[in-house]
């Protein structure tokens, strides 16, 4: 039986201070988001403006080529990589080698927010660890996760710098048995992968240690609010943080930003797009 989880809140982040941040955006850590099927490509915009929010420096951003030039317009600040897709606009299988220099130089890679289909999401996934640079760290999520769990051998290079943020239902792929609480299958699959995972507010990590974020709120089951949580901790992870801290601020930023919505517009009905604006006020107030 996991121990019990050391709960989060602000003195323990105060005490357990980021990095500071560099003098550049290259300083500040390069980031890599890859996702955005042409249907689907606000989530990976979603993540990536997270990643920014939280200090992450230069962006690039991986996309479907028949949208690649609309998300470049709208977010001026990113570069933006055009993927093959297929007839039906999904990002297709081979896509991942037009990415070997964006991997090789990134600090931190996200992959996952707004990918739709299997076949071109396992391609990618499965090769990542050959084209990631040494000290690079990398980030599954949605359905990224939704593949990983056939993938463990070719994942299993990235044991320790790789972060999973599933929710139930990737969490039941990824264990591949009926999950039971938080806390226990969030440290099965840390031990089953060698990565921190962020589950339901438990982050585990694979050494065994254990987390519970200190609020958070239902209006943070929205369309796009893991996107959100996904990027902060790329971000963060750019910045120079590891992964168990990464993901330990983030999830805590992320509920705490939530919060601050719960109080402005409701307990539900505030968009995943306005957790952004507030997580670098909950950073200051971290001590961040």
């Amino acid at each position: 039986m996991p121990v019990e989880p050391t709960p989060v809140t602000p003195n323990l982040l105060r005490s357990w201070a980021l990095p500071e941040s560099g003098g550049s955006k290259y300083g500040r850590g390069q980031v890599l988001v890859v996702g955005g099927a042409a249907k689907t490509p606000g989530a990976a915009m979603l993540s990536a403006t997270a990643a920014l929010r939280v200090g992450g420096g230069r962006l690039t951003l991986a996309v479907a080529r028949s949208v690649a030039l609309h998300v470049a317009v709208a977010l001026p600040e990113s570069g933006v990589q055009p993927l093959d897709e297929d007839d039906d606009g999904h990002v297709a299988v081979g896509a991942v080698q037009a990415l070997s220099d964006d991997l090789g130089s990134a600090d931190a890679v996200l992959v996952g927010p707004g990918l739709d289909e299997p076949n071109g999401s396992r391609d990618l996934v499965a090769g990542l660890a050959g084209l990631v640079g040494e000290d690079a760290v990398v980030v599954l999520d949605a359905f990224a996760l939704g593949v990983a769990a056939d993938l463990r051998d070719e994942l299993a290079p990235l044991r320790g710098r790789l972060v999973m943020t599933p929710n139930t239902g990737e969490a039941e792929r990824l264990l591949e048995h009926e999950p039971t609480d938080d806390l226990s299958d969030a440290v099965e699959i840390a031990e089953r992968f060698g990565a921190v995972v962020s589950l339901g507010g438990i982050v585990a990590a694979p050494d065994g240690r254990t987390w519970t974020k200190g609020t958070g709120a239902g209006g943070l089951g929205t369309s796009g609010s893991g996107d959100v949580l996904s990027g902060a901790i790329t971000g963060l992870l750019a910045r120079g943080a590891d992964t168990a801290q990464a993901t330990v601020w983030a999830t805590q930023v992320h509920a705490a930003a939530g919060d601050r919505l719960t109080v402005q517009v409701g307990p539900t009905g505030y968009l995943a797009s306005e957790l952004l604006a507030e997580i670098p006020r909950v950073l200051v107030e971290f001590g961040a």
